[in-house]
């Protein structure tokens, strides 16, 4: 007898590997807002003629679907807008376009 402690993963529907593909899902995500908001504060000293900031939060693209070793993770990330016209856009460092 052998105090083998190692669990085969192949079967996709094994209860922890929905726990670990949602915990992926979850760092990844807060990777993501991190990112955003980081270059947010890089573009804060942009202002419209209003005053108003150039560079905000505009919701989330579509959710999609990215492939890990785990299997896809759904994530959702967030749409820039540039109110100055000067063309800035995030894309993230993380996540294909």
């Amino acid at each position: 007898m052998t105090d083998n402690n190692v669990l085969k993963l192949n079967t996709p529907d094994h209860p922890l590997q929905e726990v670990l593909r949602e915990g992926a899902r979850k760092m990844l995500a807060n990777a993501i807002e991190a990112e955003v908001a980081d270059f947010l504060k890089q573009h804060s000293s942009l202002k419209t003629d209003e005053g108003k900031p150039a560079v905000v939060r505009n919701g989330y693209l579509p959710e999609r679907a990215i492939q890990t070793g785990l299997g896809d993770i759904e994530v959702k990330v967030p749409k820039v807008r540039d109110r100055s016209g000067s063309g800035i856009k995030f894309n993230s460092s993380l996540i294909p376009p």
